[in-house]
């Protein structure tokens, strides 16, 4: 992976050119949270399905995960200054404009960079993120105690365990996740949601009872489509081969 400087924060890439035929038009990739660049799209064979439909793929780890810097202020984690991270990774690299897919934390990032800088954003792609986009704010906050909790074995909430568990396993910073989740709690009005004109796609699990609602989302969005990810919870839609079905259709068609 390469590494840039955003605003005083290194943050890990890759840049992936189109190995099939297409238009080589770019589309960033933006993890949730305490996975990885790895964890949610290179190991669940998304950067392979979009560079093989002839996309240029940028993805990267977000602030105080994967390869990029740690921080410990939950103030660092706004969803809009993680969101600039991604539109600075665009500055980097010389992209005007690109498609923007989020999964989880990542599709509430999506969401702020779409309605911060419209301009750059060609279409947006919102998985494992519904009406919670609006009438939640992210994980439960005792998930950040999940994280600072002795060990897995001090811990009998299924949701703190699952998510602790996650996160040992993907080797994550454990404080650094507890700032992250206690930082990036921001949502957004009906209103602001009104306000995306960009293409939206919005794929939930129909077993998923973290995200909320896709077609209560969708329905806020002017125009937006919304996909059911049949029989999936949230940790196993990500990698679903309809999701991605779905995703390269939808790109094919978008303007």
């Amino acid at each position: 992976m390469q590494t840039f400087d955003s605003d005083g924060v290194a943050i890990a890439y890759l840049d992936l050119a189109p190995t099939g035929d297409g238009t080589g038009d770019p589309i960033v990739l933006i993890h949730g949270f305490a996975s990885s660049h790895a964890v949610n799209w290179v190991n669940t064979q998304w950067t392979k399905t979009l560079t093989h439909a002839g996309r240029r793929v940028v993805l990267y780890d977000n602030r105080g995960h994967g390869r990029s810097q740690k921080l410990y202020d939950p103030e660092a984690y706004h969803s809009n200054i993680m969101a600039e991270d991604a539109r600075r990774l665009m500055d980097h690299l010389s992209i005007e404009r690109a498609d923007i897919m989020g999964y989880s934390m990542g599709a509430r990032i999506s969401s702020h960079l779409t309605l911060a800088h419209p301009e750059r954003v060609r279409s947006l792609l919102l998985g494992g993120l519904g009406i919670h986009l609006v009438e939640g704010v992210g994980l439960p906050l005792g998930i950040a105690d999940a994280m600072e909790a002795p060990s897995l074995a001090d811990l009998t909430d299924p949701m703190q365990r699952m998510f602790r568990a996650f996160a040992e396993n993907t080797g994550s910073d454990l404080r650094a996740l507890a700032a992250c989740i206690r930082g990036t709690r921001q949502t957004l009005s009906k209103a602001e949601v009104g306000q995306i004109a960009v293409p939206t796609l919005v794929s939930v699990g129909t077993k998923d009872d973290v995200s909320g609602s896709g077609p209560e989302l969708a329905a806020l969005i002017p125009g937006a489509e919304s996909f059911a990810i049949e029989g999936r919870d949230h940790n196993l839609a990500v990698g679903d081969r309809t999701h991605k079905q779905a995703v390269v259709e939808f790109l094919g068609r978008r303007p």
